[in-house]
């Protein structure tokens, strides 16, 4: 059964399948956001919902409008998509609890007998277009770019106006569902265009898999020479790895008043990630909890178990030594 909700102009379409979970994505039909939902079978399943923004998202997750929420966070050509990971730190209360990287393909797609001659016009939204720079400084040197919310919302407004040769950077999908033409393919910059996705939440942090991120917020009690490393250490002394490193604007201060968004290889669950986040809070006291959730991608969680096993030789070593001391 397919929905339109025009009353509450965020939620764009439902798809229901079945009641037993509402998940709410960027929209509309045919982004990158929703094909990657796609590609997770469970998820595919449940009652799904468009929404026009990502903090539409968000708010729908947390009012209770829906269950989880799917959004876009890292491009591997923009890195952070900044409105996802600021919401997340400094708008909700949400927790990550799974990843999906999708491969990603820009396309220019137009309305039937279009040609790239033709094209007087070209709308995406900001992250697609600039992933695309070079590509378009180069073919319309001249022509105006025009943003829109969602690379298939663009793909919208194009099969919409009919008195304009526009063109729209988009999913190939996004054709189909608009009944465009793709023009030009893989327009990106650079190869090996990825994005990740993550699935959000409230409360609930999924079981440890062997193969896990953690994700935290690290807000500095005084910004004083050292007190960046200070928190690094307590993962570089414990042999954990940091695939993301990130420092945002508080929002709440003036320049130079910055937070810092860590991805850490593990889970809450594993042994030195607890000791690693009981250490920093106990240090740092602003810390706030962004998930322990499957990590997409290569395993990884051989070297997360060698690194526990050596954890716990030393641990063994000190309590051996402790137990000489005479009472």
């Amino acid at each position: 059964m397919i929905m339109i909700r025009n009353s509450a102009q965020r939620s764009l379409r439902v798809v229901t399948k079945n009641q037993t979970k509402r998940i709410g994505y960027f929209g509309p039909v045919g982004t990158f956001t929703e094909q990657a939902l796609l590609t997770q079978s469970d998820l595919a399943s449940c009652d799904l919902s468009a929404y026009r923004t990502v903090p539409d998202v968000l708010d729908a997750v947390e009012s209770g409008e829906v269950d989880q929420g799917f959004v876009p966070i890292e491009n591997s050509i923009e890195g952070t998509v900044n409105f996802t990971q600021d919401a997340l730190v400094f708008d909700h209360n949400l927790l990550i609890q799974r990843e999906i990287v999708l491969d990603i393909e820009h396309c220019l797609v137009a309305r039937k007998g279009v040609a790239l001659s033709d094209v007087a016009g070209v709308m995406s939204i900001p992250v697609a277009t600039a992933q695309c720079h070079n590509y378009l400084r180069k073919q319309f040197p001249k022509l105006d770019v025009r943003a829109t919310n969602s690379t298939a919302e663009a793909a919208q407004l194009v099969a919409a106006n009919t008195s304009e040769n526009l063109a729209a950077i988009a999913p190939r999908n996004a054709a189909k569902v608009y009944g465009l033409e793709v023009i030009a393919t893989d327009i990106a910059d650079h190869q090996g265009n990825q994005t990740r996705f993550v699935l959000v939440g409230k409360n609930t942090v999924p079981q440890a898999t062997g193969h896990d991120k953690t994700a935290i917020v690290v807000f500095q009690r005084a910004d004083e020479p050292g007190s960046l490393i200070s928190i690094l250490q307590e993962f570089a002394a414990r042999r954990i790895n940091l695939s993301v490193l990130l420092s945002r604007p508080t929002k709440r201060g003036g320049l130079g008043d910055y937070c810092f968004i860590m991805y850490a290889d593990g889970h809450i669950q594993d042994e030195l990630m607890a000791d690693a986040l009981r250490d920093l809070h106990a240090k740092q006291g602003d810390v706030k909890f962004l998930g322990s959730y499957p990590a997409s991608g290569e395993h990884a969680h051989t070297a997360r178990e060698h690194a526990d096993n050596r954890w716990r030789e030393a641990d063994d070593w000190m309590t051996e030594l402790r137990s000489r001391i005479t009472r």
